[in-house]
């Protein structure tokens, strides 16, 4: 980590996150995509998977398409009010840099053989359906912090179609994106697909950052 303290502000600086050792900065002019392996540590990763399979159910999009297969994982809602939940959540505060008050609880994905998230984008749509119902509090998406905890036997990884590069699943590795090109501007480059898992089983957790503080 860098030396100096966060700077737990309303939104992430790009250069801050750069500053972090063993960090990897994606070449792109069209979207700020960054890399940390070991992220967490094997011990860190093993109890988070078994929360993640002890609470999972199906996993559920906003602005339903009509395609029953877009998203076939499971989603867990981790408990904030765990301690050792607390201690990732302030982890990841500590490498994004944006004050907790801005995060969602982090969630928990599982994704066995066959099971995907075709290609889509974190933020809600401003013209979309559910677009009052999950931004009229805490507004829209801003950053993105995805850290992947185990590694399938096949397929698996992370594709941001927009911008070409794929990211293969590595447990402890953690992938942080900016969801927007300005403050209230979408970024459609943030476009990705969780590709899907060829044989064994994949466990990733999300943590979302919002435009205002998350009630």
């Amino acid at each position: 980590m860098a030396d100096s303290l966060p700077p737990c502000a309303p939104d992430a600086d790009p250069a801050w996150i750069a500053s972090h050792p063993r960090v990897q900065r994606v070449p792109s002019r069209d979207l700020a995509l960054f890399i940390q392996r070991g992220f967490l540590c094997p011990g860190e990763c093993a109890e988070l998977i078994e929360r993640i399979d002890a609470g999972r159910r199906p996993s559920t999009i906003a602005d339903a398409n009509g395609d029953g297969y877009f998203r076939t994982s499971e989603t867990c809602d981790l408990d904030a009010a765990d301690p050792f939940i607390a201690a990732i959540d302030a982890k990841l505060a500590a490498f994004s840099g944006i004050d907790p008050a801005y995060g969602e609880p982090i969630q928990g994905q599982r994704y066995a053989a066959g099971q995907e998230f075709k290609a889509h984008t974190d933020y809600f749509e401003p013209d979309g359906a559910d677009y009052a119902r999950y931004c009229s509090v805490a507004g829209n998406r801003t950053w993105t912090l995805m850290v992947y905890l185990d590694e399938p036997l096949a397929g698996g990884a992370t594709r941001f179609t927009r911008i070409g590069k794929t990211i293969q699943p590595e447990p402890g590795k953690l992938l942080a994106w900016n969801n927007r090109l300005s403050p209230g501007t979408c970024n459609p480059a943030s476009i990705h697909h969780g590709m899907k898992v060829r044989s064994g089983v994949k466990h990733i957790i999300t943590k979302w950052y919002r435009e205002k503080p998350w009630r």
